[in-house]
C-alpha cells in the first residue's frame, strides 16, 4: 500500500467515525422548536364597590383572577400530529411526569424524544395554578406513610417483593417532596372545563390522565371534540355511565369507603365513545376481598374500571382496560409511569397509539 492510499484510508476512517460520533451526539439530545408555558381557563371574582387607590388593602371593586390552569409545553421540530396532554392525580402536579424520583427521564422527556409534542398541565388550585377564588385551609399533617401504602408502594416500611419503585432513600424522598395540597375546593367540573379549554385551544389532542385526574379526563372530552384519545393510568374515582346504567357502590375495606358511580345523560355519554380509550393498572392489586386495605381499594377501582370499558364498548365504543401483571409485567404501584420499568411501559403506549393511527 502506498503512502497516498494510507492517508486517504486514513482521513476516510476519521471522518466516518466523526460522523457516527456526530449522530451518537445528536441522539443524545432534544432539540425544540419552541417552548413556553401559560394559563387557561379560569374565573374572575369582583368585589362588590369601588376600589380606592388610596385604601389599597381594602378588596372593594378589586379583582381576582383565579381557577385556571397552568400549562408548560415543549414542541420538537417536526413534531407528530398529535400532541400529548398530561394531567396528573391526587396530591400532586405536573412534576408527576418530570423526572422520575430517581433522577431518569418521565414520560414527559421520553415522548418528547419520540417527537410528541407534550403539554403539561397544573389542574386549577394545585401547585403553579394555585390561585383559587375560594377559601382553603391548608392543615400541616403528617401523612407520608398513608400516601406510601395508598399507592401500594408496600406496607410502610417494607416495599412490595419485587416492586419496580427505585428503592433508594434519596428517590422516596423526592417522591414524598414532589406531593402538593390543593389552595381550594377540589372542583372535577371546574378542572375539565380548563381541560377542554386547554384542547380547544392547542387544536386537538391525546389527552393522558393518572388518577383522581381521570374524572376531569371524561368530563374534559364531553366538553371538547378536540380530545381524540384518552390514556388513563390507575384512574381512582369519578367513572360515568349514562343514567340508569350505573352500577351499585362497590364495597371495600378502603379508608375511602364504597367506591361510587355518576350517571350522566346519555347523550354525554355517547361522546366517550367518539375515541378510543386506554386504561393501565399497575400490581398488587387484590383479585378478591383483602384484609390490606390498600390492596382492597384498588380491586374495587380496577373493577369500576372494567365495567366503564364494558359500557362504553356495548354502545359501540373502543375502551380497553390493560392489568399489567396480566401481559406478564410485575411489580408496579400506582406510579408505574415513574418506575424503574417506565420506558417498557412508554414502548407499550406508543404501539396503542400506532394501532390507532395516533403515532403519525
Amino acid at each position: 500500500m502506498t503512502m497516498k492510499k494510507f492517508k486517504l484510508l486514513l482521513v476516510a476512517a476519521v471522518m466516518s467515525l466523526c460522523t457516527a460520533c456526530s449522530i451518537n451526539a445528536s441522539n443524545d439530545h432534544i432539540i425544540l422548536g419552541t417552548q413556553g408555558s401559560f394559563f387557561v381557563g379560569g374565573t374572575v371574582k369582583t368585589a362588590p364597590g369601588t376600589y380606592d387607590t388610596q385604601q389599597p388593602l381594602k378588596s372593594d371593586g378589586q379583582t381576582l383572577h383565579g381557577d385556571h390552569a397552568y400549562v408548560q409545553y415543549q414542541i420538537p421540530v417536526q413534531p407528530k400530529e398529535n400532541p400529548l396532554v398530561f394531567l396528573h392525580g391526587a396530591g400532586q402536579s405536573a412534576r408527576t411526569w418530570d423526572t422520575t424520583p430517581d433522577g431518569r427521564e418521565g414520560f414527559a422527556t421520553i415522548f418528547l424524544r419520540r417527537h410528541f409534542a407534550t403539554y403539561l398541565v397544573d389542574q386549577p388550585r394545585r401547585g403553579r395554578a394555585g390561585r383559587s377564588t375560594v377559601d382553603e385551609t391548608i392543615k400541616a399533617v403528617p401523612d407520608d406513610q398513608f400516601w406510601f401504602d395508598n399507592f401500594r408502594m408496600g406496607q410502610w416500611p417494607q416495599y412490595y417483593p419485587g416492586s419496580q419503585f427505585p428503592q433508594t432513600a434519596s428517590a422516596l424522598e423526592q417522591f414524598f417532596r414532589q406531593m402538593t395540597p390543593n389552595t381550594g375546593a377540589y372542583d372535577e367540573q371546574l378542572i375539565a372545563t380548563d381541560l377542554a379549554a386547554l384542547m380547544d385551544k392547542i387544536g386537538g389532542g391525546i389527552l393522558v390522565t393518572h388518577s383522581q385526574g381521570g374524572g376531569p379526563g371524561w368530563h374534559a372530552a364531553i366538553k371538547s371534540k378536540h380530545v381524540r384519545a384518552i390514556v388513563a393510568y390507575e384512574p381512582g374515582s369519578g367513572f360515568v355511565f349514562p343514567q340508569g346504567e350505573a352500577p351499585e357502590p362497590l364495597d371495600t375495606i378502603s379508608p375511602f369507603g364504597a367506591l361510587g358511580a355518576t350517571s350522566i345523560p346519555l347523550n354525554d355519554f355517547m361522546q366517550l365513545t367518539k375515541m378510543p380509550i386506554i386504561i393501565y393498572y399497575g400490581d398488587y392489586i387484590a383479585t378478591k376481598p383483602s384484609d390490606n386495605w390498600a390492596m382492597d381499594s384498588w380491586r374495587v377501582r380496577l373493577q369500576m374500571a372494567q365495567l366503564f370499558a364494558d359500557c362504553i364498548n356495548r354502545h359501540g365504543g373502543d375502551a380497553t382496560v390493560v392489568h399489567l401483571p396480566e401481559q406478564g409485567i410485575y411489580g408496579n404501584s400506582h406510579f408505574l409511569f415513574a418506575e424503574k420499568n417506565n420506558v417498557q411501559l412508554a414502548d407499550m403506549l406508543e404501539s396503542w397509539l400506532k394501532a390507532k393511527g395516533l403515532d403519525e
